[in-house]
C-alpha cells in the first residue's frame, strides 16, 4: 500500500498520457481509415491501387518499424519531429489501415442491389455511398472499429520504448525506484491497461447486441 501511495504521482502520469495518445491518435486515425475505405472502393483505379497499397503495406509493418522510421530515420534526412507528435504519427499510420478494413468489410455487407438502386435515380458515386452505404454499414462497422481500439491502446506502449513517457514506461521509472517490487509494479500497470480496455470490450459487446436487435 505504501508503495501504490508514493508512486501514484507517476502511475496517473502515466495512464494519463496513454489516455491522451489514444484518443489524439483515435481521433486522427478513424478519419483517414474512412477516406482509406473510401479510396478502397471508388470507381477511380488509381484511388483503389494507392489505398490498397498504402493499406497492405502499414498492415504487413511491424509497428516497431514504422517508429523507428519516423522516429530516428526522419530526423536524418532533414525532418525534425517531436517524439510525442511522431508517436502519434506513427500510431495514427499504423492504425487508420485496420479501421479502413473494418469499414470496408462493413460497406461490402451492404448488398449490391442498394448500390444499383441509388446509381438508378441518378445519385452520385458520393452521394450513394454518404446516404446509402455508410448509414447502412456503420452498425455493422462499430464493434470491430471497437476492437481496433483495444489493440491500440495495447500498441501505445510500444512509445515508450522510444522515448515517450506512458503508461508501460511509468513502470521502468518504477521499476528503478522500487527495485523490490518489480512483480507489483507489472501488475498495477496490467490492471491499468485492463481498466481502458474492458470498459471498450463492454462497450462492444453492447453494441454488437443493439446490432442485432435493429437487424
Amino acid at each position: 500500500m505504501q508503495f501504490l501511495i508514493e508512486s501514484g504521482d507517476v502511475l496517473l502520469e502515466g495512464f494519463l498520457a496513454t489516455l491522451r495518445m489514444l484518443a489524439l491518435t483515435f481521433l486522427l486515425a478513424l478519419p483517414l481509415g474512412v477516406v482509406l475505405a473510401a479510396m478502397r472502393i471508388s470507381p477511380v483505379p488509381s484511388l483503389r491501387w494507392v489505398a490498397t497499397g498504402f493499406t497492405e503495406l502499414l498492415r504487413n509493418t511491424p509497428l516497431t518499424l514504422v517508429f523507428f522510421l519516423l522516429v530516428f530515420v526522419m530526423p536524418r534526412l532533414g525532418v525534425v519531429i517531436d517524439f510525442q507528435i511522431s508517436a502519434i504519427i506513427a500510431l495514427t499510420l499504423y492504425t487508420a489501415p485496420f479501421f479502413s478494413e473494418a469499414i470496408r468489410s462493413g460497406v461490402n455487407s451492404v448488398p449490391v442491389g442498394q448500390a444499383e438502386a441509388a446509381r438508378s435515380i441518378g445519385l452520385t458515386f458520393s452521394q450513394t455511398a454518404r446516404h446509402v452505404i455508410l448509414p447502412q454499414a456503420v452498425r455493422t462497422v462499430i464493434p470491430p472499429i471497437i476492437n481496433v481500439t483495444i489493440a491500440l491502446t495495447k500498441n501505445t506502449s510500444v512509445a515508450g520504448g522510444f522515448f515517450i513517457f506512458e503508461l508501460f514506461a511509468s513502470s521502468r521509472r518504477l521499476a528503478n525506484a522500487y527495485a523490490n517490487e518489480t512483480i507489483l509494479i507489472f501488475i498495477v500497470i496490467a490492471l491499468c491497461y485492463l481498466a481502458i480496455t474492458i470498459p471498450l470490450g463492454r462497450i462492444a459487446d453492447a453494441l454488437e447486441k443493439k446490432v442485432a436487435v435493429l437487424r
